[in-house]
């Protein structure tokens, strides 16, 4: 794909995280007025996640397309620094926590969705909005992935780097509930403490799988092409 119309499809789909995230804060619901507000959801997490991402992406074109012709070397190598830090958000937060959000929360919305999206929510969330969050992230990381090579960390600090994320969310999550008394998911009201625990594991070990998945998906798209 041709770099101008890569330049216009990350901007669209950074105008449209910004639009997602500006929508959700205006909404007046219950839960952001309470301990942790929105960011003890991993849901608006990941939206920044998402956001910052391709952020990184337009300001990456754009300096890209600035330096274009010239033989500074110091622009040269912030560009490259850019670059780096664009591939390292994609490998570690973008794809494997987008493609958790995506397919943990349907997954079990389908199963039972008071677990995880109660109907109550419908009145405050149009359905547009509940798969601008939801839904929409897995196409987005995949057009990214599809229209540009990313140099992957080694896999020893990929995995420690998701697993800091994940530890640290989950850490999170229990605090909240030390401090309220109340879970961020209705599902974690139903699991014994020792389900607790196997059910954590199980999260952290996931979104590792996911996270070699968006390597091996990588290298087969580019290596392919080569």
């Amino acid at each position: 794909m041709a770099l101008v119309p890569c330049q216009v499809l990350r901007a669209a789909i950074l105008l449209s995280y910004c639009s997602i995230l500006c929508n959700y804060k205006a909404i007046d619901m219950p839960a952001h007025q309470t301990y942790g507000g929105s960011w003890k959801f991993l849901t608006f997490i990941d939206l920044v996640i998402q956001a910052v991402f391709f952020g990184i992406c337009v300001l990456t074109d754009l300096s890209s397309l600035l330096t274009r012709g010239n033989d500074s070397q110091e622009q040269e190598r912030q560009l490259k620094k850019l670059i780096s830090l664009r591939d390292w958000v994609m490998a570690v937060l973008a794809f494997p926590v987008g493609v958790f959000v995506v397919t943990m929360f349907w997954s079990i919305y389908i199963y039972d969705r008071e677990l995880v999206y109660p109907k109550l929510l419908d009145n405050f969330i149009p359905a547009w909005l509940n798969h601008g969050m939801h839904t929409t992230v897995l196409p987005f990381v995949l057009i990214e992935m599809r229209t540009t090579h990313h140099q992957y960390p080694s896999r020893s600090c990929g995995l420690a780097a998701v697993c800091t994320f994940a530890v640290g969310y989950i850490l999170w999550v229990c605090w909240i509930h030390h401090v309220t008394g109340v879970w961020v998911y209705p599902l974690l009201e139903h699991l014994s403490p020792g389900v607790k625990i196997i059910f954590f594991a199980a999260v952290t070990v996931i979104i590792n799988v996911f996270y070699l998945v968006g390597e091996v998906l990588n290298n087969y798209i580019w290596d392919t092409q080569k």
